[in-house]
């Protein structure tokens, strides 16, 4: 009798009335993550096909990530707050449908520049849609052990974009590079008509932060300036001074104007959390190595080892399963031994990988490579899913699209940059193999010092 009472409890029309909307918002979270994620994962292995269609050198390649990533970035910090202030349904479906459109356009870009130009535009519009997903999840689901299982869900869709990108990419690159770009029309309007049948979002009226956007506008633009360009110029040439100085007052005006205006779009009082601190530096460092190593690799892979585009894709193919498959459970993990062993280990594997890759000779086989790289795919579910939920149990509510904005703000910065200094490293062709090793050296230390922050999280979630 209980059984069977049970089972009816389960099937109720008023649970399944609140249950389709909770689905229907995870699958649209996760297909909007998928789409964003997947968009930066395939083009690194396009790089050279599209170099061959529309010309330029490395620093050109390096815009073509970095325009996605640097607005993507640049964007986040007052998307997060717009997700809060119109609700995360309506940013989410403004910032999707923006990134479908600016898609199109990177497919049609007749020039290189117009290619990073329509990237800028992407990066605008997944800046407005990761935030607003996350907050779509937090507000579906307000049980803490139910919102932790949404969100290994939700971090599947970013590892299968992760591990479908490189292939894809190398795949389509095959017939055209712009293929990578059109794939995301069909994904987008399944995601847009999936959320057609979610609930609104609540919404919280602010207005907005032009100062504290501007100079964070400024800040990523000429830090990231700066560091690309220093690759063909040298860190003192003229006009890479300018754009690092403009970096340095930008941010420092960044600060003072969060400081002190009514309403700002970071307020800095969420950063009287440890957690908040320590999942921020986390999400920049773990980007460092993820988003980094596959930008060196791309290129590596094609340029010096001669594998085309498909073959570099299927390279990369062991790293992104494995961690796609381990995804699942990253959220059992956690409920068994908290979310501080998992964020650890993954860090270690992550800086581990990253060191091992930069001793090897340059005569190692690419399958041994391809195994080097594992460990790195296996960060990913452990690291991402527990800091992510730790971070969404550290806020209240009505915080949850700034606190998103401020920690994927972290992570975007940290890929940016990364392309950024490792590009500058790889600029000259006949260092690209010390450059390369630099590059992977300074991702191990980086990702070992987060580890070492990690070490601070709480060992069980609940735990003060």
């Amino acid at each position: 009798m209980s059984l069977t009472a049970s089972s009816h409890r389960s099937v109720t029309p008023g649970e399944a009335s609140a249950e389709r909307p909770a689905t229907s918002t995870l699958a649209a979270a996760v297909l909007g993550f998928f789409v964003i994620t997947l968009d930066a994962t395939i083009v690194n292995v396009a790089l050279p096909s599209i170099r061959d269609g529309l010309g330029g050198g490395i620093t050109g390649l390096q815009w073509v990530v970095d325009g996605y990533t640097l607005m993507f970035a640049a964007l986040l910090l007052s998307a997060g707050a717009l997700s809060d202030r119109i609700g995360a349904r309506r940013a989410f479906a403004a910032g999707l449908a923006l990134f479908v459109v600016a898609s199109v356009a990177c497919g049609l870009a007749p020039s290189l520049g117009a290619l990073v130009a329509a990237r800028f535009v992407q990066g605008a519009g997944a800046a407005v849609t990761m935030p607003a997903s996350m907050a779509l999840i937090r507000h579906a689901y307000p049980d803490a052990a139910k919102r932790a299982r949404a969100v290994a869900v939700w971090a599947m869709g970013g590892a299968v974009a992760a591990a479908a990108g490189p292939v894809l990419g190398g795949v389509l690159s095959l017939a055209s590079w712009r293929m990578i770009f059109y794939i995301n029309l069909p994904v987008g309007a399944v995601t847009l008509l999936l959320l057609a049948r979610t609930n609104p979002s609540p919404q919280h009226k602010v207005p907005f932060d032009w100062i504290g956007q501007v100079t964070a506008v400024l800040a990523m633009g000429g830090l990231t300036y700066g560091a690309i360009e220093s690759g063909a110029d040298g860190f003192t040439a003229p006009r890479v001074l300018v754009s690092l100085t403009i970096a340095v007052i930008s941010f420092a005006a960044f600060l003072t104007a969060q400081a002190r205006v009514a309403h700002p779009m970071v307020p800095l009082d969420m950063f009287r959390s440890r957690t908040m601190v320590i999942s921020v530096v986390i999400g920049f460092a773990f980007m460092v190595g993820f988003y980094g190593l596959p930008f060196l690799f791309s290129l590596y892979f094609q340029q010096g080892r001669g594998l085309s585009s498909a073959a570099a894709g299927v390279t990369f193919l062991p790293m992104m399963l494995l961690g796609a498959c381990l995804t699942p459970f990253a959220a059992r993990i956690v409920e068994r031994t908290g979310p501080r062993p998992p964020i650890v280990t993954g860090l270690v594997l992550l800086a581990a990988g990253s060191a091992a890759l930069s001793a090897v000779p340059a005569s190692t086989p690419i399958w041994a490579m391809a195994l080097l790289l594992i460990p790195v795919g296996l960060a990913g579910p452990l690291v991402m899913p527990p800091t992510t939920a730790v971070l969404l149990e550290s806020v209240p509510a009505r915080r949850a699209g700034t606190a998103s904005g401020v920690f994927n703000t972290s992570r975007q910065v940290g890929g940016a940059l990364a392309v950024a200094v490792f590009g500058a490293l790889l600029a000259t062709p006949s260092d690209f193999l010390h450059g390369l090793r630099t590059s992977l050296v300074i991702a191990a230390v980086v990702v070992l010092a987060a580890a070492a922050a990690g070490l601070m999280l709480r060992s069980r979630p609940g735990v003060r």
